[in-house]
C-alpha cells in the first residue's frame, strides 16, 4: 500500500519489505537528529493494523501470546509474540488495550497469516479479529515530542515513543501539521541503536526470543499454556540459546555497510575463516557512525575482534553467553 506523504518533497521510497513508505526525505542525518531531539513523525503506513474486540479478548490472547495481557490495563503499551510448537519466532504484535479493542501493529507482510491464525484459534471465545490496515495507519511519534495527538486517535506510548493508530485517510493533514517528516531510515538507525530487534530482520526459521534479548520485554516467565512455552522454559532452566545478539561498531573507513545477512568471521581467523554469524540490520548513525546488529554463536568471546564480511567490527553485549 503506497503512502500519499511519499509526495512529500524530498521522499525517496523504501525498498524490499518497507516498500510503500519513504527511505528518507533527503537528508538523513538532520531526520536522526530532529527524531533523536523529539521532532518530526515517522510514516509506518506500510505496517498491518490489526484489532481484537469482544469480551474475551484478553484472556483469549493470553492463551495465544507469550506475554502476559489477561489482566493488561487499558493504555498501557506492550509487546508479544507467537512462537511455532518448537519455540521458533514467527509472529511479533505491539499492542494496546483501549478498554474494548486490543489494537495492534505488525510487521509489512505478515498480518494475512496472523489473521488467518487467530481467526483459526477462535472457538467458542467471544472476540472478534479485524484486519483495519486499509482503514488505519501507523505513525511514530519520538520520544519526548509534544505533538498533540488527533482526539480520538488510539495511542501506544513506550519508553521509545508513540505510536498512532490514524486514520488513513488523515495522514496528509497530519503531516501538514507535525512536520518535518522523517524517513524510515532514520527510525531504523534509532531502534538499532537501542538495540531492538525486528521480526524478519533480526530473526530467521529458527530463531527463539532468548537469542535477541526478547525475553521479559516480549516473553513473560511466569505464564504458560501457549505455543511454544516448553522450549522457552526448557532454555530459560535448563540451558543457553545457541545464538546471542550483538551490537557491532564498524570500521567507519569502508564506503559500503554490510549487508543484512553478511558472514561474521573472527578477526584473527580472517575473511577466510570460519563462520560464526551474521549481521541482521546494518545502518548508518548521526551520532555512532556506522553500526549493525548481528547474530553470533553464543561461545564467541565477547571481547573478540570481529570481521563482517570484510569490515572491521568491535563487538557490544546485547545477550549474555
Amino acid at each position: 500500500m503506497k503512502s500519499p506523504l511519499l509526495s512529500l518533497p524530498g521522499a525517496v521510497p523504501a525498498e524490499g519489505v518497507d516498500e510503500g513508505v519513504a527511505a528518507h526525505y533527503g537528508d538523513l542525518f538532520r531526520e536522526q537528529r530532529a527524531l533523536a531531539g523529539g521532532t518530526g513523525f515517522v510514516d509506518l503506513s506500510h505496517r498491518g493494523v490489526l484489532t481484537v474486540s469482544g469480551e474475551d479478548r484478553l484472556s483469549w490472547l493470553h492463551l495465544l501470546l507469550t506475554q502476559h495481557v489477561s489482566d493488561l490495563p487499558t493504555g498501557e503499551a506492550t509487546e508479544a509474540l507467537i512462537l511455532s510448537a518448537n519455540g521458533h519466532i514467527e509472529h511479533a504484535l505491539y499492542l494496546v488495550d483501549d478498554g474494548t479493542t486490543v489494537w495492534a501493529h505488525v510487521e509489512p507482510g505478515t498480518r494475512e497469516a496472523l489473521v488467518a491464525y487467530l481467526e483459526s484459534m477462535k472457538f467458542f471465545y467471544r472476540v472478534e479479529v479485524a484486519d483495519r490496515t486499509d482503514e488505519f495507519a501507523v505513525v511514530y511519534l519520538p520520544a519526548g515530542s509534544i505533538a498533540e495527538v488527533p482526539e480520538g486517535v488510539v495511542v501506544r506510548e513506550t519508553p521509545y515513543g508513540r505510536d498512532l493508530f490514524l486514520p488513513r485517510a488523515d495522514l496528509e493533514s497530519f503531516a501538514a501539521a507535525h512536520g518535518p517528516a522523517a524517513g524510515l531510515l532514520a527510525h531504523e538507525a534509532l531502534r538499532v541503536e537501542h538495540h531492538r530487534p525486528r521480526l524478519g530482520f533480526e530473526t530467521d526459521h529458527r530463531t527463539i526470543p532468548h537469542e535477541l534479548g526478547w525475553i521479559g520485554t516480549a516473553v513473560h516467565l511466569q505464564k504458560g499454556c501457549y505455543r511454544g512455552q516448553e522450549t522457552v522454559a526448557r532454555v530459560q532452566n535448563l540451558g543457553k540459546p545457541p545464538r546471542r545478539l550483538v551490537f557491532l561498531h564498524l570500521d567507519g573507513s569502508d564506503v559500503h555497510l554490510p549487508a543484512p545477512g553478511t558472514e561474521i568471521r573472527l578477526a584473527d581467523e580472517g575473511p577466510d575463516g570460519r563462520k560464526i554469524g551474521f549481521v541482521t540490520s546494518s545502518v548508518r548513525h548521526h551520532e555512532l557512525g556506522p553500526v549493525a546488529l548481528a547474530l553470533v554463536k553464543r561461545n564467541v568471546p565477547v571481547d573478540a575482534a570481529l570481521l563482517a564480511g570484510e569490515t572491521a567490527a568491535a563487538q557490544e553485549v546485547v545477550v549474555e553467553p
